[in-house]
């Protein structure tokens, strides 16, 4: 009875050690990723709406901060950004599946939606910046980033590939 009793202790205990795991994994928010010799603490966007929203807002973006946005097997795809409510200058590195930078773009400030301007109007105004390629992370940073650690083409960034798996 008691070899039983610690056989259930011992599988109890690994399951919530495992749904820790599990648990701890899943709701991370941010992640670091080293560019060009500099670590970056950037927040997590995982799904469709987080991805969406992006840096919109903010005020500031940190010089180590940013995020990064991580899109499903499903949706690797050429993708294009805007800067939509975005007040500071963004610098964006699109990074193929394999983690080799497609395409960077220093991203300015558009006007601000304007009132009586539907969103369609407001969003076809936007510039677009393209990942030129089929892209599966897009990097933002804030504006003059790359000015000091610049990136290139090929180029393999430190980005967890695990992330993947989370995206929805």
């Amino acid at each position: 009875m008691t070899k039983w009793i610690m056989t259930i202790g011992v599988a109890v205990l690994l399951a919530s050690a495992l749904g820790c795991e599990e648990n701890h994994r899943t709701t991370a928010t941010t992640t670091n990723v080293t560019i060009g010799g500099k670590v970056y603490t950037l927040d997590l966007a995982l799904d469709q709406n987080a991805r969406v929203k992006g840096l919109s807002g903010r005020e500031s973006i940190p010089e180590a901060g940013g995020m990064v946005f991580v899109f499903p097997d499903s949706e690797v795809s050429r993708h294009e950004f805007v800067m939509r409510d975005c007040p500071n200058p963004i610098d964006i590195i699109f990074l193929d599946r394999s983690r080799r930078v497609t395409a960077t773009h220093t991203m300015l400030p558009e006007p601000p939606r304007k009132e009586g301007e539907d969103i369609a109007a407001y969003e076809n105004r936007l510039k677009r910046y393209s990942s030129r390629f089929d892209a599966q992370y897009a990097i933002e940073l804030k504006g003059g980033s790359l000015a000091k650690t610049p990136v290139k083409a090929g180029e393999l960034v430190n980005v967890d590939p695990s992330l993947a798996t989370l995206a929805k």
